[in-house]
């Protein structure tokens, strides 16, 4: 059986409040500054009530989520979750609930019971400019490589049109998103604006005994997409690009014990698609469709797009790719990327040989405890194995339209920079 946590009501200024034994979520779960709330974003054009349910429902999915700890459920991961969210379309959120649970299951592994309530919602209405001054591209910028090698490509894109980059605050490296972030804007070779939003979500109820958040973030990618896409409704634009190297958003399990929801699944193609069927059913007017440009890429692969498109290996090594922040590194120095869990491995294939990156430690040091070297080990053990189109669908779902044999040669020529990775250092 699956731990039930207590029920979660979300509150917009000036709703219902939360029924008796239920939790209260609102804006105020998140911890930002002002200037960060979704209200106050720069956006020159209002954006349509759709897009301002879709939003709504990423940051309460994402705080319910953070307030869950999987290790009060008896199998300290899967987790039953009840919240109740406020809309404007009413029936058409209804409709879709199935849905919508679908999708949330494959991103969180987690069994949703979302409710939907009417609600006539207060929206801010900014300036609206000329619809020639709004951004013609919209991207997600983490300040990771792959999020930088597009934003790179496409600042130096000589057109009129701008670009917007929508990034989350990262908790106590927010200056190094901003120096990468300088990177592009110092090259661009067309307008290029940022907006910034907050990931962080505190627990306000402390003292009645609440428990610090869960550490996991399965549905932060629900959170970006549902930002990226009200951001491309407002600005007019008809794509939210979510880049993400090839390798990485299959995201192959390494060992049994990390299949499905182990192993995140945000950007999958799989959840891409459950995204834009969502978008495409509760979306009144033009739609925005979410896309993964750089699907077809291994990591490699968007290094060297990066460096065509004028940055440098140092810029590169810049950015954050780590899968362990480093509070949750025992015995971490606090450095940017730890250089031993999976993403930092496959971030470490693609640079090898221009690769300045500090790192905590090389996994395949033979003093380090098997715990410290078990991304290693379960890394090395994936390529000793074969890799056919079963282990790509069996997983998790490609979208009928997928071409497999497109998608398999990717993780392969990622498995092949990973065995470049062996041969050259851990053979070292």
């Amino acid at each position: 059986m699956t731990a039930t946590h207590r029920p979660y009501f979300w509150i917009e200024p000036g709703g219902a409040k939360s029924p008796a034994g239920w939790q209260p979520l609102s804006d105020h779960n998140y911890w930002e500054a002002k200037s960060r709330a979704p209200q106050w974003q720069s956006f020159l054009g209002s954006a349509p009530s759709w897009a301002d349910d879709l939003h709504r429902v990423g940051r309460a999915v994402f705080a319910a989520d953070k307030h869950s700890r999987r290790d009060a459920s008896f199998d300290r991961w899967t987790r039953h979750m009840r919240l109740s969210i406020p809309v404007t379309a009413y029936e058409r959120w209804q409709s879709v609930r199935p849905l919508l649970t679908s999708l949330l299951r494959t991103m969180t592994a987690d069994q949703w019971d979302v409710e939907f309530r009417e609600a006539d919602l207060a929206t801010n209405v900014p300036f609206t400019f000329d619809p020639d001054s709004r951004a013609g591209e919209v991207a997600l910028f983490s300040g990771g490589l792959d999020s930088l090698s597009w934003a790179g490509q496409r600042a130096s894109f000589r057109t009129s049109e701008e670009l917007l980059l929508v990034s989350f605050g990262e908790q106590n490296f927010g200056h190094l998103q901003d120096s990468v972030y300088d990177g592009i804007y110092q090259r661009r070779a067309r307008p290029v604006r940022r907006i910034t939003l907050s990931q962080n979500v505190r627990i306000q109820d402390k003292g009645q005994g609440d428990p610090d958040p869960e550490r996991t973030t399965r549905s932060r990618g629900f959170l970006y997409a549902t930002t990226a896409v009200r951001a491309a409704a407002a600005e007019g634009a008809p794509f939210a690009h979510i880049p993400e190297n090839g390798q990485l958003s299959i995201n192959p399990p390494l060992t049994p014990a990390r299949a499905a929801a182990c192993s995140t699944r945000s950007v999958h193609p799989w959840t891409l698609h459950l995204l834009n069927r969502l978008i495409a059913a509760v979306a009144d007017g033009p739609v925005v469709h979410l896309q993964n440009p750089l699907a077809h890429l291994t990591k490699r692969q968007v290094c060297h797009s990066a460096l065509d498109a004028g940055l440098t290996p140092a810029d590169l090594a810049a950015t954050l790719s780590c899968g362990t922040p480093p509070k949750h590194r025992p015995h971490g120095s606090g450095l940017a990327n730890c250089g031993h869990c999976y993403p930092c491995l496959v971030r470490r294939a693609g640079l090898l040989g221009m690769d300045c990156t500090p790192y905590d430690y090389d996994p395949w040091d033979p003093s380090l405890s098997w715990d410290q070297a078990e991304h290693w080990h379960a890394l090395l053990s994936w390529l000793a194995a074969s890799y056919s189109l079963r282990d790509l669908i069996a997983d998790t779902p490609l979208p009928p339209d997928t071409d497999t044999q497109a998608t398999l040669a990717v993780i392969k020529r990622g498995r092949e920079e990973l065995s470049e990775l062996r041969e050259i250092e851990g053979k070292a």
